[in-house]
């Protein structure tokens, strides 16, 4: 019977056998997996996976959790994380109901199943104590007591997820509870959530000041801080790139508005600097400033404007002809204005002595050509 594989197909089987080999491991891999079974149904076995040092190394010290104050590649920040552990994963509990009135009966029993439950926890018996907090929090739900107590017990347990589940209904049942607040912060600095930690214990010790909750105070306040003036220097260089990101916008805007005006006078639509009566004195920055005023820029965007200014740079004296129209005549003496031509020797014809005429009366008074003094 002859082989149905060529030998190029042949000789790729020998490297891929070769390497398996070599390297077991790679026989666990899923993309490989028919082939681990094809080997082990003809009785063969297949090697357990080894471990590397690197993952025997991950396996027993966990890497703490990432925060978003580590995890910024331009942060320099470093945290103690000692003593901080893993967290732990919630379970179903009795967190109480509704209920608006406890009978004299109902409040016996919940008295006597926390003092119950205290015992068990002065006793180190840490569950039985839950579990009978828990019985005690059926009975009366409205309890703020029962509740900061359960956190601690969970607490003891090293439950800081549990105890933080309980002392914050415990502070919905009574936002005062320095009880609450203390376990609360604990359990949040067991965690590494050092600001929060910080926040809880220092309300504790305000609203009822004991020396544990000072001590873990002092305890997180390093690490607290540190992350506070982290997120300050990232929130001043985010305003900062703001900043500047708007004097970028703000220089590109006027770039543009100056490129324009150029754009529209070497079209025509704007008479050439050179050309307009007066204007010799004048540099193009000195006419791109002027351009930027409103109401310039509007009048001379009206083709009956631009045409007349067209119709002046070819030659000044047909100024003559635009005495009666208002529109063109105020903008005849704004720019004279602007641009103080008087003072420069120059000027548009009639608009300084001896141009031949006046301004028309709709035009709005202009004191750099009117003189009552004179004679």
């Amino acid at each position: 019977m002859g082989c149905p594989f060529d030998q190029d197909a042949i000789e790729k089987l020998k490297a891929f056998t070769d390497v398996c080999r070599n390297n077991t491991d790679i026989l666990h891999l899923p993309a490989l997996s028919f082939f681990k079974e094809f080997i082990e149904s003809f009785g063969g076995i297949i090697p357990a996976p080894k471990m590397s040092a690197k993952t025997e190394e991950s396996k027993t010290e966990p890497k703490p959790k990432a925060t978003e104050y580590e995890s910024d590649p331009e942060s320099d920040l470093e945290l103690d994380r000692e003593g901080c552990i893993d967290p732990d994963e919630l379970v179903d509990i009795e967190m109480g109901g509704e209920k608006e009135e406890l009978t004299d009966e109902e409040m016996e029993k919940a008295q006597e199943l926390r003092r119950k439950a205290i015992e068990f926890f002065n006793e180190g018996k840490l569950e039985d104590s839950i579990s009978t907090f828990s019985e005690a929090i059926k009975v009366d739900p409205t309890s703020a007591l029962l509740f900061s107590k359960r956190g601690q017990a969970h607490l003891k347990l090293n439950k800081p997820k549990a105890c933080i589940r309980d002392c914050t209904k415990a502070l919905e049942l009574n936002p005062d509870s320095a009880a609450a607040y203390k376990f609360r912060g604990r359990a949040y600095r067991l965690l590494g959530e050092w600001e929060q930690a910080a926040k809880d214990l220092r309300q504790a010790c305000k609203i009822d000041f004991d020396e544990q909750s000072d001590e873990w105070l002092k305890e997180v306040t390093p690490n607290a801080k540190k992350i506070e003036q982290h997120r300050l220097r990232n929130e001043r260089k985010k305003l900062e790139k703001e900043e500047r990101e708007k004097l970028e916008r703000i220089q590109k805007a006027r770039e543009a508005r100056a490129k324009a005006a150029q754009e529209s006078q070497q079209q025509g639509n704007i008479p050439p600097m050179g050309n307009m009566p007066g204007m010799d004195g004048l540099n193009m920055g000195d006419f791109n400033d002027i351009l930027k005023d409103p109401e310039v820029m509007a009048a001379l965007q009206d083709p009956d404007v631009a045409a007349a200014f067209r119709d002046i740079s070819s030659n000044p004296a047909n100024l003559m002809k635009y005495q009666s129209n208002p529109k063109i005549m105020s903008l005849v003496l704004k720019l004279s204005s602007k641009m103080n031509l008087g003072a420069m020797g120059g000027g548009f014809p009639g608009t300084f002595p001896g141009a031949g005429f006046a301004p028309p009366k709709s035009a709005p008074p202009n004191n750099a050509f009117q003189d009552d003094n004179l004679d």
